[in-house]
């Protein structure tokens, strides 16, 4: 056990262009999904905190539920829909980057809706008496909200980007692991551990741990600077 530990480590930081070539083929896939995530996500957990309207809580209670559908059952949909007998067929999106994309893009996309719609709306209601005081117009009602969350949010934007990196299901339905080309962290670990092959395994987990470790690093370092400066 040692021994094979030793030999991950060592891949790790001899470059191997293996293992970093498939770290950065899974830091640009969920790099890419997260930002459509925060495009998407972010405006529509925005307007289930603030917009009223008939059919509001079914539509809260949706998108949390999308929070908890296993990966594997949005991988199967995407699936079905990329593949040649699907509406988006004719792309020839899957088993590509890009499908692999859409895949992170729907898991990553309610998680930040759900948990910005709580963030905001809490906010929200603290700051309504202000609101109606100042008589601030919407759109202004908005844009403070969002500034004065502003580092609750981004960490939610770093949660969106664990979701997608640590994401396994999906990607390997829609992606296919094919070596070289959408191979991720996640399904190259599945794949290398089913093969027998537990150093490059456990060196694409090193690599994962580091990521996601930096991620918390930086999560832990922007609460504590929110704290400081407004308590």
């Amino acid at each position: 056990m040692l021994d094979t530990i030793s030999q991950a480590f060592l891949l790790v930081f001899k470059l191997d262009p293996e293992v970093w070539s498939i770290a950065f083929t899974s830091i640009l896939v969920s790099s890419t999904a997260l930002i459509i995530g925060v495009i998407l996500g972010l405006p529509i957990g925005a307007f289930l905190a603030v917009a009223q309207f008939p059919g509001k809580k079914w539509c809260i209670t949706f998108i949390n539920t999308l929070m908890s559908v296993p990966t594997v059952i949005i991988g199967v949909l995407i699936y079905l829909l990329l593949s040649r007998s699907g509406p988006l067929g004719e792309f020839g999106l899957l088993f590509t980057k890009s499908g692999m994309i859409i895949a992170q893009s729907c898991l990553t996309i309610p998680l930040i809706a759900a948990i910005s719609r709580q963030i905001i709306s809490d906010a929200w209601q603290i700051h309504q008496d202000t609101f109606s005081a100042l008589k601030f117009k919407l759109f202004h009602r908005v844009k403070w909200i969002l500034w004065d969350s502003r580092f609750s949010l981004i960490i939610v934007v770093l949660l969106g980007f664990s979701r997608a990196i640590s994401e396994v299901g999906a990607v390997m339905i829609v992606g296919g692991n094919i070596a070289q080309h959408t191979r991720t962290l996640t399904t190259a670990i599945a794949l290398e551990t089913s093969k027998g092959d537990l150093v490059l395994s456990l060196s694409l987990g090193i690599v994962l741990l580091i990521i996601v470790f930096n991620i918390n690093v930086v999560s832990y370092f922007l609460k504590s600077n929110a704290e400081k400066k407004y308590g």
